[in-house]
């Protein structure tokens, strides 16, 4: 079954039009000049696109406000300067850092290249839009079903890549929308059987989020030599979503091949000041772990006190189960409190992003009227 679950394109799914409905905004056919540009408007509750409302830190919004005056500038020092600086941090040679549009770029050109050679195996659900992008440009893409209890398949997966001498096989972990994360040392067992033939691109949009982030990753396998790409980017953990900043960690010849499938050519001033910043900044990054550890656990204790089933989560959002997953929402806009509706045939499953403490607190005192309908 083929889902269209791009970061983006949500919006137009479910949550904006939830939001329009039932928060008092103008109809889509009406003026948008009383709508703000950025960010929710005010008074909504908003818990649905796994963003960090507690970013920009105030070392990047400084920085950005000081580059400002030299933004009729192109800023290829400060993107020369964050490369090295992510170089570094993972100890790789520079030649084998990509720094893009956001981690979706990255992740698109490598499926974009790889679907050009073979055919793209993943699970059924999780955040598609790089394969659904290689897929209206010719590939391949074969979806596989979940295990019962909508964990990734990786036997099922490994399977449907030897069958169809997959050029890549595409992975989130922790996945989105589940939060559901592949302990370490399964998906290396997992990479280390995978034919030299077969790339494996990683979507790790999430891995500072985990209880473990380090035995999480597979960065190490990269640094091997494995066949591996590992994208990362900095607006969850770092809060530059609106920013549009990430990075792939990959060989050198998969780190070529990335930037020869690049759309963008030079990032924003205000995205490198900000990035920049954010890395030098880890007492916002940890200030940001606790929020969303914070946030996430009232998720889980409020659906827990009325019987809810909700996946593991190793994320800012959580995965719960409920009689109408779109009637929820629905009735949650109405209180405007907005949180994602249905994925596809998945129509039990709700899912609930972390955002501010006093948000996701009105989502768990709201839940129990909301589910008695």
């Amino acid at each position: 079954m083929t889902m269209a679950l791009s970061r983006r394109s949500l919006l137009g799914a479910a949550s904006a039009g939830s939001a329009l409905a039932f928060a008092g905004a103008p109809a889509l056919g009406e003026t948008r000049a009383s709508l703000p540009q950025f960010g929710p408007a005010p008074g909504l509750a908003w818990l649905t696109f796994n963003e960090n409302p507690y970013g920009p830190s105030p070392k990047a919004l400084e920085a950005m406000a000081r580059t400002s005056s030299a933004g009729c500038y192109y800023a290829d020092d400060a993107a020369e300067r964050l490369h090295s600086m992510i170089a570094e941090r993972f100890g790789f040679p520079g030649e084998q850092v990509v720094i893009g549009n956001g981690s979706t770029e990255l992740l698109t050109a490598a499926a974009a290249a790889l679907g050009r050679r073979g055919a793209i195996v993943c699970p059924e659900l999780l955040y598609d839009q790089p394969v659904e992008y290689a897929r209206a440009q010719g590939a391949q893409v074969i979806r596989v079903p979940l295990r019962p209890d909508m964990g990734v398949d990786l036997e099922a997966i490994a399977a449907a890549a030897a069958a169809s001498k997959a050029a890549l096989i595409y992975l989130c972990n922790p996945n989105n929308p589940t939060a559901m994360l592949m302990d370490g040392a399964s998906l290396r067992a997992f990479i280390e059987r995978v034919p030299q033939g077969t790339t494996v691109l990683v979507d790790e949009a999430y891995n500072e989020l985990t209880d473990r982030p380090e035995e999480s990753s597979v960065v190490d396998l990269v640094k091997a030599g494995r066949n591996v790409i590992v994208c990362r980017t900095f607006s969850k953990i770092y809060g530059l979503a609106g920013l549009r900043i990430g990075y792939a960690l990959a060989g050198r010849d998969h780190a070529r091949m990335i930037r020869d499938n690049l759309m963008t050519l030079l990032l924003s001033s205000a995205s490198l000041a900000a990035a920049i910043a954010s890395l030098e900044d880890p007492a916002f990054a940890a200030l940001s772990r606790n929020r969303i550890f914070e946030g996430r656990q009232i998720i889980l204790d409020a659906t827990k006190r009325l019987g809810l089933e909700t996946l593991p989560s190793q994320a800012n959002f959580v995965f719960v189960r409920v009689p109408d997953a779109d009637a929820v929402a629905k009735r949650m806009a109405e209180r405007k409190i907005i949180i994602r509706s249905a994925y596809g045939k998945w129509t039990q499953w709700s899912r609930v992003s972390t955002g501010k403490i006093d948000d996701v607190r009105r989502y768990a005192a709201a839940l129990p009227a909301v589910l008695k309908g």
